[in-house]
């Protein structure tokens, strides 16, 4: 992620005669202790005529002593400082233990050493008091020094001064201003009189355009900037200097680059000389450039290639169209939340206080883009053994027609939002409604708690707890039975109308109930009044088929709906059908469907009963929105969803463990999905919602909810995939042929047990069975919907036969069980969410680049027996870009001019990059590389038998160029690594696996950590090792992390934190008393003959050939 820039800074002066130049000092060239890297750096001197000379002051600054033997008319002085922006963590350091609070004392040896860094100067009345006002109560030394710089940033203002020299202290603090110097300046005279030594220093600050507009506080400059600047350092024990910034309130970072740090000012400037008196033009400028960026999460693309992958957009989808695809594409992208990386509910929970009110803005925020005029509907979402009460699941419909489903959205409640309502108001709202559906008010019901069973449960409780006060701690029965014994038992929670639909009339119809007690007692819980309905009570014996027509069929033609508002009108009952009729002759006909009116937490909440025909539910949703228009009141729809139907869309945001979940709507051209996923990705950012989500040790894990993506049809019976069943084929089959597309794109977790392994992951003979399937599909459009289905339905499974963990899964193409089933989608289901919307996009894009290459020409290849390949070879990132370049050259060879340079920020992003160093012309990298998580036996949990996966063995690629194969051994921790030959001259890969941590639970419990892990580059011909470097799984310096990242910056920052080029293996000392050589007369230097260090070479294992395992026993 690393962004190379140019520092190209000029100063010169203009003499009005040729004067002479007594000699000069310059201090512009980066000090040895700055912490930015620093690639290249230029001095150029005009006049030409002078001489040079590189010094170190006292304080190790470097010095440039110019002498001009001649007079001139000018001076001018060129900079250029080649500098890599990597990211440094200012907090990055460790206290010794006596400076862990503020006041401490220097130990007597340190304080001799730094007294030059303790000299007061300004000692006037106004730094005293200022000095006074600063609180001397025990504080973390962090804190404080926060605290110092933060509070001078808000008192004294920045102006720019061009006169020379700094203002003294009290100057500063009278006028309450001061350029950065002065202000640096003040911050070291205070530090200084509270006894912390510090030090001036001068440098260049470069600020680059952030890629991200920050939610809160400043966002920094809107373009890239550098200048020359002041700040100020403390030495604090044990973390050595701290730079702190006192004019922009920040700890000094990589932007800042140190050109002179001294004790006082006078000592730091950055030219320094004197010239005969003369009149003189003083000019100068300061400009950064960007001369290198690597891919990165933030801004995978330039404006320029994202421009070329909208276009290739544009063109698949005219190719798409020209061959009668009708394809549409969705998704369901994961977000978590950006405040928040540590809380269970965005790791491992998936229902939270917090992810609820955070999906509630996303979902408005979405209404407003996507639906003006769509219907909020607060419904309930899966339910897993374990949890006590199911997920909700937020959604928003609209109609298709360009005609509003909810034409009011005051009318809208919020359901974190007191409106008052009580049962009066419920009461008044249900008599109303029925009223307006033609409907007799004596159908309403009343419903009731079972007061039977509370009174139980309240004779249940100990002695001394009160059933009236509930504690948060207590479970959701324990504070119901509170809140009803709190209220009264005798008083109903809600109203009931039995509602269902003549198909006779095409009219509403109600009926009563007929119950044992007389009373709708409902079942005792905690959910919403339409789900504890005392269902079973009612008469088994009913002639409800006479009204109920079958569910409808996703192939059968639709008819266009209503203009908005007619539907409620049109389905209202006449008075004639709401007359009672004589029990003895008419059977009892009894509506089984109700409509729930029900007051919670202040608010009204209509629970929908389920309805098979999209007609019918647009008339309900009318008819509750003209009650709440009449009665001015808000009210929050809840229930049944509407019915799957071609004429309305929707998209949902649902909890899921560690994630919030949107199930987007899907898009039939690429325009459209283009500004949908960006739109909504930027919704998300608002509602403070991310998609980057870390590990402590800083590795990129997307959200860990995924990012699946589905394709399909406008209708069922336009799916490309049933019309044409040997594209599923394709797909299957290229994938199964290209691993790089199944790896490129996961999560941490692969294999056979994971959300989605691959067909070739699980049972051996599954590759045997596909292509025997694959035999009996037919080639081309065929009339039969289901053949898919029934040829595939048992393939694409995990290894336990669950249909929905699967690569590709087709519950929703054909399933014969449910119309719901019968949708004509097909799910990829490998992808990782990815940080940015562009970078969905691009994923998005290979799909429909591959889409339009198989309808032209499908695949049909016989499948790879991968064998151990697959979890060898293919979990090196250098073979799954090699994969990656075949498939994109295919592309092209079919005429989709799809770049591999897009996909380049995937691999930053799933094979983040960890160091490199290069020694003499080797050089050596290290990448992360995927290792498949083994699923470990049964062992009992809280919650019963449990499965762990065993995430403790990581795994490294070591990519090594210009290397001599027959000269030099790269050896890890003393292991000869299995270099393999890339087929470029001197490129040799290759990876190690190993231990990194101990869990409780592992596969191999009784081995230990390899960390550090030790590279050598070892020269045989010399028995030298001449280099190396180490990776350390935690922080060498044994910082132990207790939060997740928050960022990017910080994640990469604990990345490069734990790469280190200053460790390897040191030679073994020669001895100098060589007994068997005594007797030849040979010289050898040194007194040591030619010595091989390199270890012995090992048995190569056939399973694993490209890869060191360092838990295996060295086998020579």
């Amino acid at each position: 992620m690393a962004i190379r820039t140019a520092i190209h800074h000029i100063t010169e002066y203009r003499f009005d005669k040729a004067v002479k130049m007594s000699p000069h000092t310059i201090r512009l060239r980066p000090a040895a202790h700055s912490r930015t890297p620093i690639s290249a750096y230029s001095l150029k001197i005009s006049p030409e005529n002078h001489f040079i000379n590189w010094q170190q002051d006292p304080f190790g600054n470097f010095l440039a002593r110019l002498v001009f033997p001649e007079k001139s008319d000018h001076l001018r002085v060129e900079v250029e400082v080649i500098a890599d922006m990597t990211v440094i963590n200012p907090f990055d350091f460790f206290l010794e233990e006596y400076a862990e609070k503020i006041p401490f004392t220097y130990e007597k040896e340190l304080l001799s050493e730094l007294k030059p860094y303790l000299e007061i100067v300004d000692n006037g009345p106004l730094i005293q008091e200022w000095v006074c006002s600063v609180p001397r109560e025990p504080m973390p030394t962090n804190d404080f020094l926060v605290y110092l710089n933060q509070r001078l940033e808000s008192e004294i203002d920045y102006n720019i001064r061009m006169e020379p020299g700094v203002q003294s202290s009290e100057e500063t603090l009278e006028l309450k201003r001061g350029s950065c110097r002065d202000t640096a300046w003040l911050l070291v005279q205070i530090l200084r009189h509270l006894g912390l030594a510090a030090r001036f220093a001068s440098g260049y600050l470069v600020q680059l355009v952030a890629d991200v507009k920050a939610l809160d506080g400043p966002s920094g400059t809107d373009k890239d900037f550098t200048d020359l600047h002041a700040w100020c350092e403390v030495f604090i024990p044990g973390a050595g200097w701290i730079g702190l910034d006192p004019t922009s309130g920040l700890f000094a970072g990589e932007g800042h680059i140190p050109l002179a740090c001294t004790p006082s000012p006078r000592s730091a400037a950055p030219i320094a000389g004197g010239i005969d008196p003369c009149e003189v033009e003083f000019l100068f400028s300061n400009e950064v450039t960007r001369i290198h960026e690597d891919p990165r999460v933030t801004k995978p693309y330039t404006e320029q290639q994202w421009q070329c992958i909208e276009a290739l957009g544009a063109a698949v989808d005219q190719q798409l169209n020209d061959q009668d695809v009708r394809l549409t594409m969705g998704g369901e992208p994961t977000f978590v939340s950006i405040d928040d990386m540590d809380g269970a509910q965005w790791n491992t929970e998936a229902l939270g206080d917090d992810k609820l009110r955070l999906a509630k803005d996303l979902l408005l925020r979405l209404r407003e883009k996507f639906a003006p005029g769509g219907l909020l509907h607060y419904g309930q979402g899966k339910w897993y053994p374990g949890e006590e009460v199911p997920r909700w699941a937020l959604g928003c419909f609209w109609r298709t027609d360009g005609q509003p489903l909810w034409r009011d959205s005051r009318l809208l409640a919020r359901v974190d939002k007191d409106y008052g309502v009580t049962r009066k108001t419920a009461k008044k709202f249900a008599h109303l409604l029925a009223e307006k559906a033609g409907l007799p008010s004596r159908r309403v019901i009343p419903a009731y708690e079972d007061s039977l069973y509370y009174l139980w449960k309240e004779q249940t409780l100990p002695e001394n707890v009160d059933p009236r006060k509930a504690d948060l701690k207590d479970d959701l029965e324990r504070k119901k039975l509170a809140q009803l014994l709190s209220q009264g038992l005798g008083k109903p929670v809600g109203y009931c109308l039995p509602l269902g639909w003549n198909y006779d009339t095409q009219h509403w119809r109600s009926s009563p109930w007929p119950l044992r007690r007389d009373t709708l007692t409902l079942i005792p819980g905690d959910s919403p009044v339409g789900l504890r309905l005392p269902l079973n009570s009612l008469p088994l014996m009913t002639d409800e088929e006479l009204h109920r027509e079958h569910v409808k069929d996703p192939f059968a033609p639709v008819e266009a709906l209503p203009a908005a508002g007619e539907s409620s009108v049109l389905a209202s009952a006449d008075k004639s059908e709401s007359e009672p009729v004589d029990k003895a002759i008419t059977p009892v006909e009894v509506v089984r469907t109700t409509l729930c009116i029900e007051p919670r937490n202040g608010c009204l909440y209509l629970f929908l009963p389920p309805l098979d025909h999209l007609e019918h539910y647009i008339a309900l949703v009318e008819l509750i929105e003209d009650t709440a228009a009449e009665l001015n009141l808000p009210v929050v729809i809840e229930g049944y969803e509407a019915p799957k139907d071609e004429r309305i869309r929707c998209f949902k945001v649902t909890p899921d463990p560690g994630v919030i979940e949107v199930n987007i709507h899907p898009s039939d051209n690429w325009r459209d999905l283009s500004d949908n996923t960006q739109m909504l990705y930027e919704e998300a950012r608002l509602s403070r919602l991310g998609a980057e989500k870390f590990m402590l040790d800083g590795r990129h894990t997307g959200t860990g909810g995924g990012n699946h993506i589905t394709l399909g049809a406008a209708t069922a019976a336009d799916s490309p995939f049933l019309r044409r069943p040997d594209l599923l084929r394709s797909f299957v089959t290229y994938w199964q042929h290209h691993p790089g597309l199944s790896y490129l794109f996961s999560g941490m977790f692969i294999g056979p047990t994971s959300q989605a392994p691959r067909v070739d992951e699980g049972r051996e003979e599954m590759l045997y069975e596909l292509e025997t399937a694959f035999d009996l599909m037919p080639e081309g459009i065929v009339d039969q919907p289901w053949l898919i289905d029934r040829l595939m339905r048992n393939l694409l499974v995990d290894i336990t036969g669950n249909t929905h963990r699967s690569e590709f899964c087709i519950d929703k193409l054909y399933s014969p069980g449910l119309s719901s089933g019968r949708q004509g989608l097909l799910e990829f289901r490998g992808f990782e969410m990815p940080p940015h919307p562009q970078m969905a996009l691009v994923q998005a894009l290979l799909i429909r680049c591959l889409m339009a290459r198989f309808w032209q020409d499908p695949y049909k290849k016989p499948l790879v027996r991968w064998g151990t390949d697959l979890h060898d070879r293919f979990m090196m990132p250098h073979y799954v870009w090699a994969d990656i370049r075949e498939v994109v050259k295919d592309l092209q060879e079919h005429g989709i001019p799809f770049q591999q340079e897009w996909l380049a920020p995937f691999e930053e992003f799933r094979f983040p990059h960890y160091g490199s160093v290069n020694i003499d012309d080797v050089r050596i990298e290290l990448r992360w590389a995927i290792e498949p998580w083994h699923v470990l036996g049964e062992e009992v949990g809280s919650f019963g038998t449990a499965r762990f996966v065993d995430s403790s063995v990581e795994r490294l690629q070591i990519r090594v160029e210009g290397l001599t194969p027959d000269r030099y051994v790269l050896a890890c921790n003393g292991r000869r690594i299995p270099l393999r030959s890339t087929g470029r001259q001197g490129e040799f890969v290759a990876a190690v696996r190993y231990k990194a941590w101990a869990p409780q639970s592992a596969l191999h419990p009784t081995i230990g950590v390899h960390s550090p892990l030790i590279f050598d580059l070892i020269d045989t011909w010399n028995g030298q090792t001449i280099g190396g470097c180490s990776y350390h799984v935690v922080h060498p310096g044994g910082r132990s992390y207790e939060t997740f990242p928050v960022n990017a910056f910080e994640a990469e920052s604990r990345r490069i934190n734990r790469f280190g080029n200053t460790e390897h293996t040191p030679t073994p000392p020669a001895t100098t008393q060589m007994p068997e050589f005594s007797g030849i007369r040979e010289f050898f230097a040194n007194n040591a003959p030619p010595r091989a260090m390199a270890p012995p070479a090992e048995m190569p294992t056939n399973e694993y050939p490209h890869t060191l395992d360092l838990r295996r026993q060295m086998e020579t």
